[in-house]
């Protein structure tokens, strides 16, 4: 009896070893909008276009149409009483506004304090919060808090720091008794001071930020080599960190003065800039939402600010295109 051979079920040929062969129907992608099919297309669309029509609609119309009326007379009310007076606005300005001198003073001097007062304390509190203290990242927190509250939010808070009856300075020195009170908002000779400590308050958060980012970026090895050489810690930082902080300051520099430049909230919120706290934005916008509605004329204040702007803003992006080219 002899044994009959199992039989082994039928399978399909094995390919070839190499690349699958491709169909002549498949459609084989070519370039990136293959790639992307219409709906995706549209997305993209949609996401570039509105913020692109929002940006173009908000600012740069908005600051072409503040240049061309800036030479006309217009009150707001209809097109069809617009007039084309030329420089008639700045020369108005210039020569007979009692209020423009005393604002672009003010701006200046809201600059200079926050250069030497908010700016250098930022740079102590970015230094000492370099050298990885305990509970840092607390302190980091506490001192930038103010910067990421609305401007408006701390000029209330700080209206509650100068109250004269119940507010915490004329408390502390005696000063909230009648025939004692100190009127830190309402005296023209001390409510700019007493906004810029709000602002500065602010400012040093800001620069500490700043100045912090910039210590990061130090190299190491520079330090090291300085203590090998006997430097002590001040000779490190006078002649090696801050040397190298450069780029630094030449961006504190400019956010500096735009922050003079735009201040307006907290001014706004203390005494909607009377009293001696005039401001060129104030000015600006007075003129153009306030009872006279001088929309021309506010228009040339803004124009004025504008040219202000442009005039520390262009070097710094020209200086910062030349050194992207030279690296």
């Amino acid at each position: 009896m002899t044994a009959t051979p199992a039989k082994v079920p039928e399978t399909a040929d094995e390919p070839a070893p190499g690349p699958a062969p491709v169909s002549k129907s498949a459609k084989v992608p070519h370039g990136h909008k293959r790639l992307l099919t219409r709906r995706d297309r549209f997305a993209l669309g949609l996401m570039a276009g509105v913020p692109t029509i929002l940006h173009v609609a908000l600012v740069w119309l908005t600051a072409l149409a503040s240049i061309a009326l800036a030479f006309t007379t217009w009150n707001g009310i209809g097109f069809d009483s617009i007039t084309w007076v030329g420089l008639q606005n700045f020369r108005e300005l210039f020569t007979s506004n009692p209020q423009f001198w005393p604002a672009v003073e003010h701006n200046v001097v809201w600059f200079v304090v926050l250069i030497l007062l908010p700016t250098p304390f930022g740079l102590f509190l970015a230094v000492q919060l370099d050298k990885r203290i305990r509970f840092s990242r607390v302190y980091q927190t506490a001192f930038f808090l103010p910067v990421v509250v609305s401007m408006a939010v701390i000029g209330f808070v700080w209206q509650l720091v100068y109250n004269p009856d119940t507010g915490l300075i004329n408390s502390l020195i005696g000063a909230n008794k009648p025939g004692h009170y100190i009127d830190w908002i309402g005296d023209p000779d001390l409510n700019l001071w007493a906004i810029l400590v709000a602002a500065s308050w602010r400012h040093a958060g800001y620069m500490m930020i700043l100045y912090l980012a910039g210590l990061k970026s130090v190299d190491p090895a520079l330090r090291e080599a300085s203590a090998l050489d006997g430097a002590g810690e001040w000779q490190t930082f006078k002649n090696v960190v801050f040397p190298t902080l450069r780029p630094t300051n030449t961006i504190v520099l400019v956010v500096t003065i735009i922050e003079a430049l735009r201040a307006f909230d907290l001014v706004f919120v203390f005494n909607k800039g009377a009293q001696g706290t005039e401001l060129l934005s104030i000015l600006v916008t007075n003129n153009i939402i306030g009872e006279s509605s001088r929309i021309g004329y506010g228009s040339a204040i803004a124009v004025v600010l504008l040219v202000i702007s442009l005039a520390v803003i262009i070097p710094y992006l020209i200086a910062t295109f030349r050194k992207e080219r030279r690296a």
